[in-house]
């Protein structure tokens, strides 16, 4: 052998050597790695971008593990085309925000790895989270996702026009039948009209919830996948035919389907009560200071109905199955510290949505901002005060979507003039009928 075959011989027993060992550094295999990587995509915009890629930030920070990367993937539908879109190449994401409407479907796909496997093997204490808001992702006792910006719909009026129209600004309406007498005082008084509530479908589930009805059958679809819609029921033609009275008697707006118009026209004074999610609470409250005083109120209810409450709205994580089993228990690590009272008071402080985890309220800067907005305090109150079964669990359909955007045509053609409740609901919930059960031909 000569000394430049025995150089390279030598040379390749050192590099292998090396790799062995993990480089030249001496550290392990394992380590020299690096940590493992995660990706997060979500749906959060705005300022909240913002909240997000600080949460992530202080995760990397506190350990070195894993490595988690956010990526904003814009609207919550452009987000579900996305996922779509990724299904079945290496291009996915390791966990995904999903709202709740998605939620049907993430579980048809078979791509998720349901949170319960991680909870059960990690013996992690899941009465430590909201029971009201964990109930919504529950399906057959088991926890398919993570909560993580969760929300509820409430009244927000305006104090000074409640005081100019002969009403008690201490005592917001908590029937329709009140609400409409505090819209109609408040139209006579000449200062503004009553009220507006967006064209959106969120609203009418709700308040299908707050009377204790189903929106869909078999249990609104979680005793087994719904088939039928159940939308012009007794409960949704009672709130339509209340909502299109106010609007023909001019004591409530129609202003279109977007909350923000809605939100606009509060602020400006121009009608004195609203329907929005409790995550506006903090804009709404402080973009009104120095014209009016903002009081908070549950959501109404009809005087004669079933009692019941409300559901979470927002979005959830959703573990993805088609990663290693190194990935998935990085992104669990992550979702733990997300989970945690302090990061969850940070959330809530931040963006205005609920903490998921009872022990945030017991951080001083929850306390301090609940004094700064105790307009919040409705928010929780009313969140604690639903008692959770199907109805307030919310309903679960493939369709969901579809099915919101059904439901909106009907509330612009009852307002409009066009159809009447019962008929505008019949024909919705025939055609959502009919997807539902498409889609459920489709899941295998």
């Amino acid at each position: 052998m000569t000394k430049r075959m025995l150089a390279a011989a030598m040379l390749g027993v050192i590099l292998v050597l090396s790799a062995a060992c993990g480089g030249s550094d001496g550290k392990s295999g394992g380590s020299s790695a690096g940590p493992q990587k995660v990706v997060f995509w979500h749906a959060m915009g705005g300022a909240n971008t913002k909240v997000v890629d600080q949460m992530v930030s202080d995760f990397n920070a506190s350990q070195d593990k894993v490595k988690v990367e956010a990526i904003f993937q814009g609207t919550y539908d452009d987000l579900l085309s996305k996922l779509k879109a990724s299904m079945g190449s290496k291009d996915g994401p390791s966990l995904v925000q999903m709202y709740e409407i998605g939620s049907r479907f993430m579980i048809d796909s078979k791509t998720v790895t349901p949170m319960q496997t991680f909870i059960d093997a990690d013996k992690y204490d899941l009465s430590q989270l909201e029971p009201n808001i964990t109930g919504y992702y529950t399906l057959n006792g088991k926890l398919y996702s993570m909560p993580f910006n969760t929300s509820n719909p409430i009244l927000y009026y305006n104090k000074d026009l409640f005081k100019a129209a002969g009403l008690d600004p201490a005592k917001p309406p908590k029937t329709f039948e009140e609400f409409q007498q505090a819209a109609d005082a408040i139209t006579k008084s000449g200062k503004a009209t009553g009220a507006n509530f967006a064209i959106y479908g969120w609203f009418m589930e709700q308040f299908f919830a707050n009377q204790g009805a189903e929106y869909v059958n078999n249990g609104n679809g979680r005793t087994s996948p719904a088939t039928e819609s159940i939308v012009n029921s007794e409960a949704g033609v009672k709130t339509l035919t209340w909502w299109k009275d106010m609007v023909a008697a001019k004591s409530m707006n129609n202003l279109g389907r977007k909350t923000d118009d809605s939100k606009k026209a509060f602020l400006a004074g121009q009608v004195g009560m609203i329907l929005d999610s409790t995550a506006a609470l903090r804009g709404l409250v402080t973009d009104a200071q120095g014209k009016f005083e903002v009081g908070t109120g549950f959501l109404p209810r009809p005087s004669d109905g079933k009692e019941g409450g409300v559901i979470v709205g927002g979005a959830s994580l959703w573990m993805m199955n088609d990663k290693s089993e190194a990935e998935q228990k990085a992104a669990w690590e992550f979702i733990k510290f997300l989970t945690s009272p302090k990061e969850q008071a940070y959330w809530h402080i931040n963006t205005g949505y609920f903490p998921i985890t009872k022990k945030a309220y017991d951080e001083q800067s929850v306390k301090d901002n609940l004094q700064k907005f105790p307009q919040f305090q409705t928010a929780v109150d009313q969140l604690h005060q639903t008692k959770p079964n199907t109805a307030t669990q919310g309903a679960v359909m493939g369709v969901f979507p579809e099915a919101r955007q059904i439901v909106e045509g009907a509330i612009e053609e009852t307002l409009n003039g066009k159809k009447s409740p019962k008929e505008a609901l019949d024909a919705a919930a025939k055609e959502i009928t009919a997807k539902i059960q498409t889609y459920n031909k489709t899941v295998k």
